[in-house]
């Protein structure tokens, strides 16, 4: 069975950091594109970023470019995600899946996710 465990979360004021991981079982992660997304109340899910299997290519939604930072280890099977200059935007449960940027029409988180709270 496919398993996405992901981590790391926690409550930070604006400015701030935090690293989120994403370990996973069930099936070739290495050769598997990842992505982070995102929801929030009351909102759609929203793409963050996605990193190709080799994780040399990547590639971030607008408003995370230049502050968040997207990375895997394929050894370890797990992917990650270095969220700088926090925003209170930025507030939403964050999930890891397979794929790419295009989310499918219906998507629903089968793992718990990880909250991040930004707040003075």
């Amino acid at each position: 069975d496919v398993q996405l465990v992901e981590s790391g979360g926690g409550s930070v004021q604006p400015g701030g950091s935090l690293r989120l991981s994403c370990t996973v079982s069930g099936f070739t992660f290495s050769s598997s594109v990842m992505s982070w997304v995102r929801l929030s109340p009351g909102k759609t899910v929203e793409w963050v970023s996605t990193i190709w299997p080799s994780g040399v290519a990547t590639q971030y939604e607008d408003s995370v470019t230049g502050r968040f930072t997207i990375s895997r280890d394929n050894a370890k099977k797990s992917l990650y995600l270095q969220l700088s200059s926090l925003k209170t935007e930025d507030t939403a449960t964050y999930y890891c899946r397979k794929g790419g940027p295009a989310i499918p029409m219906g998507w629903a988180p089968d793992s718990q996710g990880t909250q991040v709270t930004v707040s003075s």
